[in-house]
């Protein structure tokens, strides 16, 4: 691994921690978790970040030699700053930094918490194809128009005390009327800092990314889904 840069220099908000491969055909990009407000810069070592680094590690392991970018987004706040949406912006801003870097290629979002929130706000990106949202932060009137046409596996939960595992449910089925293809899945036992069960989060969630990617097949109960056309708030145990 390389030390982590900006890809773009001072200020970019997209961070790489090992050199991309000279040829991309696709990309990654892992968003850690926030606060509700928080104007402050996040601290660069906080432990939103470090949690996300055995799922941004067992990505790059599983994409090795694919010709696959895999990346970090780096917030300018901490929070998420009510219609400032701060951490959305600097999501947006890591996909436009990405197609300037390696061309526009299809892009994954994966993000915890805040993190997922963002993912799915920034999934109206035209590089975006997928999105993993882990544990997302999935408020009632949260906007879906811009999923149209993604897939997107919202996994969470069911000890989660922190984001509701029912309003995730809920999210999906909003954004299956509105033309994205969603599947859900309960990790039983699983808490919002992924910590409970956590090798089987990190396990599931490269899984899901190398199937999104169309490099492996997709865990039989999110491919199911999205070959049924079943999708829809029951969520699919794990």
């Amino acid at each position: 691994m390389g030390e982590e840069t900006g890809a773009c220099g001072v200020g970019s908000a997209l961070v790489t921690r090992a050199a991309a491969a000279r040829t991309v055909d696709a990309a990654v990009l892992v968003l850690h978790g926030g606060s509700v407000d928080g104007l402050g810069a996040p601290r660069r070592w906080n432990l939103a970040a470090a949690r996300m680094r055995p799922f941004t590690r067992g990505i790059e392991r599983a994409t090795a030699g694919g010709e696959v970018f895999v990346g970090e987004v780096r917030y300018r706040h901490r929070g998420w700053n009510g219609d400032r949406e701060d951490a959305a912006r600097d999501a947006r801003r890591a996909v436009d930094e990405l197609g300037r870097r390696v061309g526009e290629v299809p892009v994954v979002l994966v993000g915890h918490s805040m993190g997922g929130r963002a993912a799915l706000r920034a999934a109206g990106h035209p590089m975006v194809r997928s999105v993993v949202a882990l544990a997302p932060w999935c408020p009632e009137h949260e906007p879906v128009a811009q999923l149209r046409g993604r897939r997107l596996v919202l996994v969470h939960g069911d000890r989660d005390r922190t984001t509701d595992p029912r309003a995730s449910w809920q999210f999906a089925a909003r954004a299956a009327e509105a033309g994205a293809l969603p599947s859900t899945v309960v990790m039983r036992g699983g808490d919002h800092p992924m910590l409970r069960r956590a090798g089987d989060w990190h396990r599931l969630t490269v899984s899901l990314v190398t199937g999104l990617l169309g490099r492996t097949p997709l865990p039989p109960v999110v491919a199911e889904r999205f070959s049924g056309g079943t999708a829809g708030p029951d969520p699919s145990e794990w």
